[in-house]
């Protein structure tokens, strides 16, 4: 490709196989889609994301709801705690431009809420977030739920409760496809238990989410969960390839290095480091890969570290050729998540070498 590198590449017909492929687990088994965009945050993926049957969106950031509502996508779950002053003056905004779920786990961020809807005059949707083994954020499921959720009712009447959800981020230390149907089991009853006590306590509990890329395709397995929020499918990376969950033709995400020194025969530099790459190795201090990424048609090569504006791509085998100064090689990152955060293009490219450029629209955003 004659393009500059380091520069951020997707794969259209790729992109699009994800996509459809999600969307048509999610309707053959009759649940709502609500993808996570922290993923992407390109609110042409978003739009392609709602084409092919999700049904609004989910967000970490109060940022990426208003970017999805600036282009006119607006049904979104806030799946993080919103937290401070700053915060609710822009929830504020949000709620009359959209329909908006928060999320919450604690009593102190629900009477902020039910300030903000005091002030506002309305009724927030409010989605409580459960532990289902992740141990990060959430609230422990059965009872202890049962009892934030009354204590909310009694003390909050403009919040509505409408929904439970869970991260079963503890998939990522999966090592087959019977540990992760464990993980998603454990995190679909999770909430279906919890859902099914809020229940009889009165509480109209509509909505029963889990979300992770590697236990969406399990999801069905829970009888009572009816919406997933998986996010990383839409690309894929070197981790879900090291999970099993993906292949590396799957992979729709990469960075296009050049190939800038070879100081030896085992070794070349390219232009690609940490900058561009990150150093993830594994989500929540994992570790599942060998190396800082995928070297596609390279397979002899291992990203075997990286600096700052500099990938060394090592031949371990001893046995390979290596790529010429000059040319170009394509790398599939560990995580792809984080990577077009630190760009501000992407080229999207097809079978037949159209080229499209995408501005990154959150680029930075913290």
């Amino acid at each position: 490709m004659n393009i500059e590198t380091p520069a951020l590449l997707i794969n259209k017909e790729q992109l699009l196989a994800n996509i459809t492929d999600m969307a048509r687990y999610a309707e053959t088994h009759s649940l709502s889609l609500k993808p996570h965009i922290k993923a992407h945050r390109l609110p042409q993926i978003a739009k392609l994301q709602q084409q092919y049957g999700s049904r609004g969106f989910t967000c970490a950031k109060l940022g990426e709801a208003e970017m999805l509502v600036q282009n006119e996508l607006d049904d979104v779950l806030i799946a993080y705690q919103l937290i401070g002053k700053p915060k609710m003056q822009r929830l504020a905004q949000l709620l009359k431009q959209a329909t908006v779920t928060v999320g919450c786990d604690s009593l102190e961020g629900a009477q902020m809420l039910q300030q903000l809807a005091e002030q506002c005059g309305c009724t927030i949707n409010l989605s409580l977030e459960i532990d289902s083994g992740l141990n990060r954020c959430g609230v422990k499921p059965g009872q202890s739920a049962v009892n934030l959720a009354l204590r909310i009712r009694e003390v909050c009447n403009n919040l509505r409760l409408v929904g439970v959800f869970t991260h079963a981020g503890q998939a990522y230390a999966a090592s087959n496809n019977e540990e992760l149907r464990s993980i998603a089991k454990q995190e679909g009853e999770a909430v279906t238990l919890t859902a099914d006590m809020l229940r009889q306590h009165g509480f109209d509990i509509q909505i029963i989410s889990v979300g992770s890329t590697p236990t969406a395709k399990y999801s069905h397995l829970t009888p009572g969960v009816n919406e997933i929020r998986p996010g990383n499918y839409v690309f894929y990376d070197a981790i879900q390839v090291g999970l099993g969950v993906a292949t590396v033709e799957q992979c729709a995400l990469s960075v296009l290095a050049t190939v800038i020194s070879r100081p030896n025969e085992r070794q070349v530099v390219v232009d690609a480091g940490s900058k561009v790459l990150g150093l993830d190795k594994g989500a929540h201090g994992i570790s599942l890969v060998n190396g800082y990424g995928i070297v596609v048609d390279w397979p002899h090569l291992t990203v075997q570290r990286l600096s700052e504006e500099h990938g060394v791509l090592v031949d371990e085998t001893g046995q390979g050729a290596l790529p010429a100064i000059g040319d170009q090689v394509r790398i599939i990152p560990n995580h792809a998540c984080p990577v077009l955060y630190r760009g501000d293009k992407v080229y999207v490219f097809d079978r037949q070498g159209e080229v499209e450029v995408w501005p990154v629209a959150m680029r930075g955003s913290l």
